[in-house]
């Protein structure tokens, strides 16, 4: 009996070696650097996953002469502050069995469309979509804050002027504002299950959505989100 159902165990222990080897590197194995650029590619692939257009990355040489413990699970990270495109190193780490960190540089590019001035544009003109172009380009080489759609543009006005063939980007644009200065705005105060409004004066200029103060009859100062119409949302 017994070696009938050690002959039937024989075949299931020897079919899993080859994978329990895979998991539990043999002591002394080095790591495989091609691995290692892999596992960078696919890292950087997924952290660009939310970007618009064609991603596609590029992992620089690992030196060959780089001796590593071979590591069953090594992870990929990116230094605090560091982007996930353009030129970038990707941080490789395995903790175990042994520890050890390696830096990689790669490439992320990112072909889509972007926003760019198609004529010059005046500041604190509102912008209009004649006044406007899409162009195909790197957006990963370009500064943060990109525009790649041309209703993130129109109705701003320029910070500075701009000229024609001007890559447009969110910090250079503010939204016109639907709450000027000494203007008479409807403060609404908005609760759980209720909802109060009354009259103020703004003290600030706003666009949509931006924070402005207002004053009330009494002298209360109070602080809301402008919106279309004259209106300020108080969240109580």
């Amino acid at each position: 009996m017994k070696r009938i159902l050690l002959t039937s165990l024989l075949p299931a222990l020897l079919a899993s070696a080859p994978a329990y080897a895979q998991v539990a590197p043999a002591a002394g194995a080095r790591q495989n650097l091609n691995a290692l650029k892999g596992v960078v590619e696919q890292f950087l692939q997924v952290q660009a996953a939310g970007l618009p257009g064609q991603v596609s990355v590029k992992v620089g040489a690992i030196d060959p002469r780089t001796a590593l413990a071979a590591c069953p699970a090594p992870e990929a990270f990116l230094q605090p502050g560091a982007r996930a495109w353009g030129k970038t190193t990707v941080g490789i780490r395995c903790t175990a069995p042994s520890n050890w960190t390696l830096f990689v540089q790669a490439q992320v590019s990112v072909q889509a469309d972007y926003v760019t001035a198609a004529l010059p544009l005046a500041q604190g003109q509102p912008i209009e979509p004649g006044q406007l172009a899409l162009v195909k380009g790197d957006i990963a080489a370009m500064p943060p804050g990109i525009i790649t759609d041309m209703g993130q543009a129109v109705g701003r006005t320029p910070t500075v002027s701009l000229a024609a063939g001007t890559p447009l980007r969110a910090d250079t644009l503010k939204s016109r504002p639907v709450v000027q200065q000494n203007q008479a705005v409807r403060l609404v105060l908005n609760g759980n299950g209720f909802s109060v409004s009354a009259d103020g004066k703004a003290i600030g200029t706003a666009g949509d959505g931006q924070v402005v103060q207002v004053r009330t009859p009494s002298g209360t100062v109070v602080s809301g989100t402008a919106r279309t119409g004259g209106m300020v949302e108080v969240a109580f």
